[in-house]
């Protein structure tokens, strides 16, 4: 089984992140590794610190020669910002006059609530760990993880499909969110073009207030056998563990699988895929 910690603090020296259970042999491609963070940072309408940071994944254990060996996998990620928080953010002893405090907590965020259950003053210390730029770590693991699904013959990609009030109407088919991947400029990560440009003219409206937008995007997994988590225990259902692992990305409020909570406005006859056999195929889903 896989299993990942991170650690490190947003404007820390460094992120850090741990990955058991790889099996030995697994070739790695830091280029694809780089790539993913890469494409983390792009997106219209990103924040600032997505400008200052370039990610790299520097690999320190568990890969010989560009080849795992079965042993755990730490790597890290860099913070270019940390030049300019050591004064105010370091390891040890420092002068208390360069802190940077954050007496105001931000609503949505878990600032105040940290910082009472830490007992904490005030909330520095609290977004330094929520903070978003946790998720690096992630990517880069997960990069890794794709990696070895890739060998198995299963790819997991991602797209956007509604930004503030503009939502793709369609569904989009596989190919068209495979060809997102390669794309060397990213806009909104949108399969459909004339959808995205309307989404950036919603991202563009709350820009000029200062605000910021909601959305929604949508994960697939393609070639993935059946049988795949168990019903055995509750917290060995692959819903489940799915739903943990999204909901657990900073911001994420929501999680819906498959047809989601438009099940609960139809028939069963109409929610459930009708499943087929064919001797070439197996079983194969009506849906």
């Amino acid at each position: 089984m896989l299993r990942y910690f991170t650690a490190g603090e947003s404007h820390g020296e460094a992120l850090i992140a741990f990955l058991s259970g790889v099996p030995a042999g697994l070739k790695i491609d830091q280029p694809f590794l780089d790539r993913e963070l890469w494409r983390r940072q792009q997106g219209y309408g990103r924040g600032g610190r997505m400008k200052i940071e370039t990610d790299t994944a520097h690999i320190l254990s568990g890969v010989r020669h560009g080849i795992t060996i079965g042993s755990p996998i730490s790597l890290q990620i860099a913070n270019r910002d940390w030049k300019n928080w050591q004064e105010s953010l370091p390891v040890a002893d420092g002068d208390p006059a360069k802190h940077k405090r954050v007496a105001s907590p931000r609503p949505g965020h878990a600032d105040l609530a940290g910082a009472l259950k830490y007992n904490f003053p005030e909330a520095r210390y609290i977004l330094e760990r929520a903070s978003a730029r946790e998720s690096a770590a992630r990517v880069a693991i997960g990069a890794i993880a794709k990696l070895f699904l890739r060998d198995l013959g299963i790819e997991v990609l991602s797209h956007v499909v509604t930004t503030g009030g503009v939502t793709v109407t369609d569904q989009v088919s596989w190919e068209k969110i495979r060809a997102l991947q390669n794309q060397q400029e990213i806009l909104l990560n949108c399969a459909d073009p004339e959808t995205e440009q309307r989404m950036k003219e919603e991202v563009d409206k709350v820009l000029r207030t200062g605000d910021s937008l909601g959305g929604v995007f949508e994960v697939v997994a393609h070639g993935a056998p059946p049988g795949l988590g168990t019903y055995a225990q509750w917290d060995e259902r692959l819903d489940a563990q799915l739903a943990a692992a999204v909901m657990s990305l900073q911001a994420v409020k929501a999680v819906e699988i498959g047809s989601g909570v438009a099940a609960a406005f139809s028939a069963g006859s109409q929610v459930h895929d009708e499943i087929g056999y064919t001797a070439k195929d197996g079983f194969t889903a009506f849906s």
